[in-house]
């Protein structure tokens, strides 16, 4: 026996090696003694992808999908998965959706995936947390204030509305969603900017973000001619032509040559805000992004629903008929702040669309510690998905969850529901809730509400070709949602 085998086995080296023993045997102990996690049940699915491709799988736009029915039927509203890359817990119980947002930067926080912020911009409102999203959403409430609404939105919405509408031929076939589009970001880029529709440089800019859109809303794939690539290059061009348009106003602003008209927030940021340029590049480019996309679709949603349902188009034009004629007995010609109050059969009809269509499907959040809700263990890392969607189509909530039906906003609960679950309830989400609630969402009623009053009395419409809404999982209509419109006066 060689002297290195007697070393091994002598006493010494034994004595040598029960440090390390001693901290194995904590650690073996430590891990039988830890208490095991009692995770909700779901399936991790495969390696890495987890179960993100049959999740994201197209599915019409007024239900949950075969995916999330399949996973609710067996595993319940709350369920674990492994989703984006991430373990995931999936939420379509409407109390731990409501316990998310309310808990928003104390228990969870906002986790979008990378390839989010890689194309919005890290200084984004979407992507950030903390004192900064605070920050950015001051800037934008106050942009998006309830005075400024009242006072030039209002007008300008109104205005947008009308110079669309008035473009329409008589029983031409065109793209509904597209139209839309047109006066979501005609208003967007004006009160940003102070772009003007129409001008060789607003059209120029709605081109390339049209591009960009498409990338935000695709694979995030950064290869040659893909949609991401595409976009990433759009997103360059974009935030160019912001920085030229911020070099230019800076200069106006320090010679004392500012317009009346450029009271917009581009102006407002550059005066009272301390945003790096990158900062505000991102900021505008969100809020484009934001303020154009989702109002957009909501409409097309709107002009969707509408002609299924003759006797909701007839309380529109009952409503808006009586709206119109007080006006034009008083002499006055553009709507009022009380005008836009008194369309509450329309407000009805606003909420209905986005409970049925629900623009936003889910969020996505990731708990910062431990949380223990209804038993249930969520591990801190862990990325958190209240499904929104699930909850507005969610039977145990809303009668008849399928079906368009703008009374059960009514107070008395409407035809067909129970004042129980009326415009009180606190189960309707559509923009999200807690310090996270989206900034635009007055603004967007706004739109659709004007942008309805204006149809409903100046066209009849219909649509040219069998589409419909899917969840991709943004919402979008395939065919563009072609519709024929004929002209009409209900005044």
């Amino acid at each position: 026996m060689s002297d290195s085998h007697l070393t091994f086995y002598s006493p010494s080296s034994i004595l040598a090696l029960l440090p390390i023993f001693f901290v194995f045997f904590i650690l073996i102990k430590r891990k039988q003694t830890k208490p095991r996690l009692n995770l909700p049940p779901g399936n991790m699915g495969w390696p890495f992808l987890g179960e993100t491709i049959g999740y994201l799988k197209p599915y019409s736009a007024t239900t949950i999908g075969e995916f999330m029915e399949q996973h609710i039927a067996r595993y319940g509203t709350i369920y674990k998965s492994k989703l984006f890359g991430e373990p995931a817990i999936v939420s379509a119980d409407a109390g731990l959706n409501r316990f998310i947002l309310q808990n928003e930067g104390k228990l969870f926080e906002c986790s979008y995936p990378r390839s989010i912020g890689g194309i919005l911009g890290k200084w984004s409102m979407l992507v950030l947390v903390g004192d900064m999203h605070r920050d950015m959403r001051v800037i934008s409430l106050n942009f998006l204030s309830h005075a400024r609404l009242r006072t030039h939105l209002l007008r300008d919405v109104e205005k947008h509305t009308l110079l669309v509408l008035n473009s329409w031929n008589q029983n031409c076939t065109f793209s509904a969603q597209d139209e839309a589009k047109k006066f979501t970001f005609n208003l967007m880029a004006k009160h940003i900017m102070s772009m003007d529709p129409g001008e060789i440089e607003t059209e120029q800019l709605k081109k390339e973000y049209v591009t960009f859109m498409k990338g935000v809303v695709s694979a995030p794939l950064n290869l040659p001619g893909t949609a991401y690539r595409k976009a990433l290059k759009s997103r360059s061009t974009i935030l160019k032509f912001i920085e030229g348009k911020m070099e230019e106003r800076v200069k106006r602003i320090q010679e004392g040559n500012e317009s009346l008209e450029e009271d917009d927030l581009l102006n407002w940021v550059l005066k009272h805000s301390n945003l790096s340029t990158e900062q505000i590049l991102d900021l505008i480019l969100s809020l484009l992004f934001a303020g154009h996309e989702t109002s957009s679709v909501a409409i097309a949603l709107a002009i969707y629903f509408l002609p299924g349902y003759t006797q909701a188009m007839q309380q529109l034009r009952e409503e808006h008929s009586e709206i119109a004629r007080a006006k034009k007995q008083a002499g006055e010609v553009e709507l009022t702040w009380d005008d836009y109050k008194r369309m509450e059969f329309t407000h009805c009809v606003v909420n209905e669309t986005l409970r049925l269509g629900n623009v936003v499907r889910f969020l996505h959040r990731k708990a910062l510690k431990d949380v223990n809700y209804k038993g249930y263990d969520i591990p801190c890392g862990w990325k958190v998905l209240p499904v929104i969607a699930a909850v507005h189509l969610d039977p145990s909530l809303f009668d008849q969850p399928q079906q368009f039906n703008p009374w059960r906003w009514q107070n008395n609960g409407g035809r067909g529901s129970c004042p129980s679950k009326s415009a009180a309830n606190s189960n309707f989400l559509p923009f999200g809730g807690g310090s996270r609630l989206c900034a635009g969402s007055e603004l967007a009623k706004l739109e659709m509400a004007v942008f309805i009053h204006y149809l409903i009395l100046n066209y009849h419409w219909e649509l040219a070709e069998t589409d419909q809404a899917f969840a991709y999982p943004f919402v979008d209509f395939p065919k563009g949602l072609p519709i024929r419109v004929q002209a009409h006066s209900l005044i």
